[in-house]
């Protein structure tokens, strides 16, 4: 049996305006998406993620293109609380948070990763320019480090507006 995956009340992708909650890994309104939910635990970012049935790479283990997703947008909500930490905000104040997109990253499979156990991705922020943020990140599962990473967020340009 698998242990319930932990749930963040206020997570961060809660508070994207909907035109922008469409990611596949963790925006709300897409339908087939993971929806990772990014909040705060202390000083650190966590997202708590129990793969799907089929989210496998071999029987036992954990497709690592899901742990990729998972910690890419575990990144760009660390950055997106961070800051919004930053402008005086919490989610959950109505406040629609800064929107961030990857810039960089950088995944490491240090073990295989098992399936059939709850993800704990844990992420600790880095400000490196005011609209460019550097998220360390650990996944965990039973405890235990199987990845890490390291993910630069950027501000998401106006470009990307409609």
């Amino acid at each position: 049996m698998v242990e319930e995956t932990k749930k963040i009340v206020h997570a961060i992708q809660d508070e994207y305006p909907d035109d922008f909650a469409w990611c596949y890994g963790c925006g709300r309104r897409n339908g087939k998406g993971h929806h990772f939910r990014t909040g705060w635990e202390g000083d650190a970012t966590v997202t708590h993620y129990d793969p799907a049935g089929d989210e496998m790479a071999l029987p036992g283990f954990v497709y690592g293109g899901v742990i990729a997703s998972l910690v890419d947008c575990h990144g760009t909500g660390s950055a997106s609380l961070a800051l919004h930490r930053k402008n005086g905000f919490e989610p959950g104040d109505g406040e629609a948070p800064p929107r961030f997109v990857t810039a960089s990253l950088h995944v490491d499979f240090k073990k295989p990763t098992p399936h059939g156990k709850p993800l704990k991705a844990t992420g600790r922020v880095e400000e490196i320019h005011p609209k460019k943020f550097k998220v360390h990140v650990e996944v965990e599962a039973d405890g235990e480090v199987c990845v890490t990473g390291e993910v630069v967020a950027v501000v998401m340009p106006d470009s990307f507006r409609q």
